[in-house]
């Protein structure tokens, strides 16, 4: 048994040597966290309201920024930052799409951002977290809560086929949440135009090794 015990432990100085030696890593060692920036061709942000009781219409905005700082043993270290340009919001309408832009609702022009920043990250399930942060709308901030789950993590699947995927490490998440217009100063309509907002994000992140 002795024996047994010093040849494994020589086995595993010797591995040990070659993760120092070579520089390779280990499969046991925890992964840090990384920081994760949005494919912006392969993310959408999306909303959903119901209008008159006829039914439900949607926009979307095309303009946006943010980190996903993604800590995988621990989640709730997890960060993750949100810049949206108020003023790319479309619902393939112009006139409506003037009117959100204008003082009725956004008021882009003083207001040119909205922006959210989680303040906790909760793992709900094996491949679930609620994101909890702040919203700031036409400079209202106000607490909400995104429920997420996990879609992939890993190399891109073209990886070997286009550079620009090559050595680069893909997370990708879908997230459902809902706000009130009217906590926000944007409630003008309702509620013939439901005051609640669903959101959808469908996100693809990306970092380079």
């Amino acid at each position: 048994m002795a024996r047994r015990i010093r040849r494994d432990a020589l086995r595993f100085l010797f591995l040990a040597g070659l993760v120092a030696a070579f520089g390779l890593s280990s499969p046991f060692a925890a992964r840090s966290a990384d920081t994760y920036t949005f494919d912006k061709g392969h993310t959408k942000i999306y909303f959903f309201y119901d209008h008159m009781g006829l039914s439900t219409q949607s926009g979307r905005f095309n303009e946006f920024d943010g980190t996903f700082v993604l800590d995988e043993e621990n989640p709730a270290n997890s960060t993750i930052e949100i810049v949206i340009n108020a003023a790319s919001v479309d619902t393939g309408v112009p006139d409506l799409d003037a009117d959100i832009r204008s003082e009725n609702f956004f008021d882009a022009a003083n207001f040119p951002t909205i922006t959210f920043k989680s303040t906790e990250v909760r793992q709900t399930g094996t491949k679930t977290v609620r994101i909890t942060g702040d919203l700031t709308i036409k400079g209202n901030t106000r607490p909400i809560a995104l429920d997420a789950t996990l879609v992939y993590t890993g190399d891109h699947p073209l990886a070997e086929y286009y550079e620009e995927y090559a050595n680069v490490r893909y997370v990708t998440f879908s997230v459902r949440g809902q706000i009130l217009r009217s906590d926000f100063d944007v409630g003008l309509y309702a509620p013939g135009v439901s005051d609640e907002l669903d959101l959808v994000i469908e996100a693809e992140l990306r970092n380079r090794k």
